[in-house]
């Protein structure tokens, strides 16, 4: 059978001063309460004071998943804005130092200082996570091996993470090199059942190295709280529309090899090494660059394999009823991600003689915007 394939979709956030464009370290008790009071479970607070994350509940399909979405983006913005705030939906800061922010007290957190030190301190990164409803352990194991070719795709289309602490990386998404120096980080292994996996799991929490399956941070992992894949490789991104297209494509992808398996088939199960290789290219040059086609064993050009996976996807999408979404992909090549927009308003403040401080202030005020954009102006 099919799985649910129900979404939850989570994104996190960064506080910003108006005036300065920096992170607010230390934000108001008020602004959290203030939240709380409106959304209840649906916003919590993260490792540092500077963000905040939103979750939706559970959503039957893309359409869902775009009202609460759109509902939860729009009072944590105007919430800020009570408090003499805004809101950035970015992966890094472009020039703010991590050094400088503060942990929020909780016992949670506290523990994971004690536990990490300084891997992460400068956990001063956002994303965003897409679950997605699978209800039988064994093909939530199957779909986890599968569903890993396709993790770097996802990432390149989400990238939002060019500039750290003040310095352009290089890359489109420096997230996950800030991110991979955290353990039990990275590409999951490939498990041959739901036995095996929880198998490792008992040993690791039994070396006492973790509590739970909650301190896997893997780019997609079995979540240890619902019956769901959850895909955690990608940036958070600047744009809804954007963030609703990678929701709408995991779910479609995955629909796709639950497909296949009812005929028999599956997706080949390629070498961590060679997955790996891919979602470094994702990292580096985003969705401006090539990709390896592992089937063929060459790199082609990124456009041409996101237009292979939308025809592939194309009954599964329609049948989701997320069709529209997943062909925003196009929109993304043609547009560029956010690391792009990033680096051409970066670009054009330069040229128009600012120095570096005032270029990484144009991009601040170019992510609040675009944070913003999809949002209908009465929200």
């Amino acid at each position: 059978m099919i799985p649910a394939l129900t979404l939850g979709v989570e994104e996190e956030y960064l506080l910003v001063d108006p005036k300065t464009r920096n992170l607010v370290a230390e934000p108001s008790p008020d602004f959290m309460a203030d939240c709380k009071a409106r959304l209840g479970e649906r916003v919590t607070p993260e490792f540092l004071k500077c963000q905040v994350e939103i979750g939706t509940p559970v959503c039957a399909d893309i359409s869902e998943a775009r009202h609460h979405l759109t509902a939860l983006r729009s009072v944590i913005i105007n919430t800020a804005e009570k408090h003499g705030m805004q809101v950035m939906a970015a992966s890094t800061h472009p020039f703010a130092q991590w050094g400088r922010q503060k942990h929020t007290p909780a016992p949670r957190y506290d523990l994971l200082d004690k536990d990490l030190g300084g891997a992460i301190r400068r956990m001063l990164i956002c994303g965003m996570h897409v679950h997605a409803g699978i209800e039988d352990e064994d093909l939530r194991i199957d779909l986890m091996n599968q569903m890993r070719y396709f993790l770097p795709h996802l990432l390149a289309l989400s990238t939002s993470s060019p500039f750290w602490g003040g310095h352009d990386m290089a890359m489109r998404c420096s997230r996950l090199g800030i991110f991979d120096s955290m353990p039990r980080t990275g590409m999951p292994e490939r498990y041959e059942s739901w036995s095996e996996y929880q198998r490792v799991i008992e040993r690791l929490i039994s070396a006492g190295v973790m509590e739970d399956a909650t301190k896997l941070w893997w780019d997609m992992r079995p979540s240890a709280r619902f019956p769901t894949l959850e895909m955690r490789i990608t940036d958070v991104c600047t744009r809804l529309e954007d963030a609703l297209c990678i929701a709408a494509l995991y779910q479609s992808l995955l629909r796709m090899l639950s497909r296949f398996k009812q005929k028999n088939l599956r997706w080949r199960i390629y070498p961590r090494i060679m997955l790996e290789e891919n979602r470094w290219r994702a990292q580096r040059y985003g969705c401006t660059n090539s990709m390896i086609d592992l089937g063929r064993g060459e790199t082609l050009p990124f456009g041409s394999l996101i237009e292979e996976i939308i025809e592939m996807v194309s009954e599964d999408a329609t049948a989701l009823g997320c069709a529209k979404e997943v062909a925003h992909a196009r929109t993304i090549l043609k547009r560029g991600t956010s690391a792009c927009r990033q680096l051409d308003t970066f670009t054009e403040a330069k040229a128009a003689g600012a120095d570096d401080a005032e270029a990484f202030i144009a991009v601040v005020d170019m992510l609040v915007r675009d944070t913003a954009a999809d949002l209908p102006e009465t929200a």
